[in-house]
Parts: structure tokens; C-alpha cells; sequence
């Protein structure tokens, strides 16, 4: 008797702990590359009952555990990580969406960045990659990786965003280059990049007044996806989806030294795209 009134007891503990453990839909996981563990904002593992042979098994508990001091669900964006976090790998929610792993950038100008692009000259990454790729995203979340134009779209028509593209040279000298604007339309319009001003040290190489190297205003194009201006199709002549016109004054997702206008002809070492809410006084 006292055996049944444990088994219950147990089957009764299990079952509510299933109730209380809704699904944690991260569509994009894959782009992990790891475990749970690597999550920065990933609930913690919860101890579950014995299981009967004197071992107590571990189950990652995934209902809603936002940080400290956060409003109620899920981040939107990396902006609503807390002030003074690590940069790292964490589970966001842009609204109406499903949950996401993206990387967080906390350390530059004051944090908040959500890594949208980063890549390495000797990146594994092909970048050569179809529409349907570049919509969902590929490569390592920690390492070279696209988040997803569809992703892309998706974070920035929540707010007015600004970007910030980050370009190692073959000197090794690290320079920017900021537009106080940035959005991109959806896939029905073929998720066309639009920007705002620029500033930093990088150059301007993402609007021209030539419009054969012009990437601002222009539709995403793939290898088997031609939304350029040029006679052919670019993305797939020089290996990788971008905002091409005909073709481009930078290439930053392809395998191999990278282009940033006249800072570096295709010997960049390493790029890096982040967004976040534009600020204004």
C-alpha cells in the first residue's frame, strides 16, 4: 500500500511538472552548435524525482525565467539584455515571433548589439548559400554566421534601428562605419536594405552616388534568387547573397578577404554587422 501511495505520489509530481514546463520554440537552434549550457539567459536545470535507481535525473527547465530586473517576457532585442552583462549567445523574442538564439554584443559603445552578421576570412562558411538559407540563416552563432534576412527583417521593423558594420583590414586596424537608419523590408519586396546617414572611419562604401556600386535601396539578392541591376546576377558570379546593384563596392559575405570600398580590396580579414534602437537626443 504504501508502495502505490509513493508511485502515485510520484506520477502526480511528474505530471504537474510537465504542465509546468511549456515548449521553448527556438526555431534557429541549430545555429547553436552546442547545448543549452552555452545560452547566457537559458533557464536553469531543475531536479526532478528519483527515478528508482537511486539516481536523480536532471531536466533543463525551460518555462519563462527572465533576468533580474527585465519586464515581463522575453527580450525583443539584445537592447533589453541588462546593462553590464557578458556578450555571449541569448534567447530573444522579436514580437510576434518565435524565440531566437543570436549573439549579444555587450561591450561595444555601451552594448545592446545584436549580431547580424559576423565572418573571418578563413571562415568554413561557403556563404555561396540559396534564398531559402539566407531567409532561415546558417553558420555558428559564436563563430561566422548569418542571422536570417527574414530574422533581420523581423528585429528591425520592431523600432527605428541603427547599424554598425565593423571591418578589420589586412593591417589588422579595426574601423566602423555607423548609419542611423536601418531597416529591410519584407520578402514580398524582396527584402530591400534602406539606410540612414553614415559616420565613422570605415567610408561610406554602403551608398554611392555611382549606382553600380550602390547597396542601400537595393533588394537581397542569392545565387538563385536575381534582384540586382547588373546584366547577370551578381550573387552568384561573386559567391554570396548581399544587397547587390551591379555588383558592389562590398562583399562581406563570401568566403575568402573581404571588400569594404577603398578600405580594403578583397583583404579584409574579418567583418562584423550589429544592430540596435537608434538613440536620439
Amino acid at each position: 500500500m504504501a508502495t502505490q501511495c509513493l508511485c502515485l505520489l510520484l506520477l502526480t509530481c511528474l505530471l504537474a511538472l510537465a504542465a509546468s514546463l511549456p515548449d521553448l520554440d527556438i526555431r534557429n537552434l541549430y545555429l547553436l552548435n552546442g547545448t543549452m549550457d552555452d545560452i547566457m539567459n537559458a533557464p536553469p536545470e531543475s531536479p526532478q524525482p528519483d527515478d528508482g535507481d537511486g539516481h536523480v535525473r536532471q531536466a533543463r527547465d525551460i518555462g519563462h525565467h527572465p533576468p533580474a530586473s527585465h519586464a515581463p517576457g522575453w527580450p525583443k532585442d539584445c537592447s533589453e539584455i541588462p546593462r553590464g552583462s557578458h556578450s555571449g549567445v541569448y534567447i530573444i523574442q522579436p514580437k510576434g515571433l518565435h524565440h531566437l538564439v543570436v549573439y549579444c554584443e555587450m561591450n561595444v559603445t555601451h552594448g545592446g548589439w545584436t549580431v547580424i552578421q559576423r565572418n573571418q576570412r578563413d571562415t568554413p562558411v561557403t556563404w555561396a548559400e540559396s534564398w531559402s538559407t539566407y531567409k532561415f540563416g546558417f553558420g555558428n552563432v559564436r563563430t561566422e554566421y548569418w542571422l536570417g534576412t527574414e530574422y533581420i527583417h523581423q528585429i528591425a521593423k520592431q523600432k527605428v534601428y541603427q547599424v554598425r558594420f565593423v571591418i578589420q583590414d589586412s593591417a589588422d586596424t579595426i574601423s566602423f562605419a555607423d548609419y542611423n537608419l536601418f531597416s529591410v523590408e519584407d520578402e514580398s519586396h524582396g527584402y530591400r536594405l534602406r539606410l540612414g546617414a553614415y559616420n565613422g572611419t570605415a567610408g561610406d562604401a554602403m551608398t554611392s552616388d555611382n549606382p553600380n556600386n550602390m547597396h542601400d535601396n537595393m533588394k537581397f539578392s542569392t545565387k538563385d534568387r536575381d534582384q540586382d541591376t547588373y546584366s547577370k546576377n551578381c550573387a552568384y558570379s561573386y559567391e554570396g547573397g548581399w544587397w547587390f546593384s551591379s555588383c558592389y563596392s562590398v562583399r562581406l559575405n563570401y568566403k575568402g578577404g573581404m571588400t569594404w570600398g577603398n578600405l580594403c580590396k578583397g583583404n579584409c580579414k574579418s567583418s562584423l554587422i550589429l544592430i540596435k534602437p537608434a538613440s536620439y537626443c
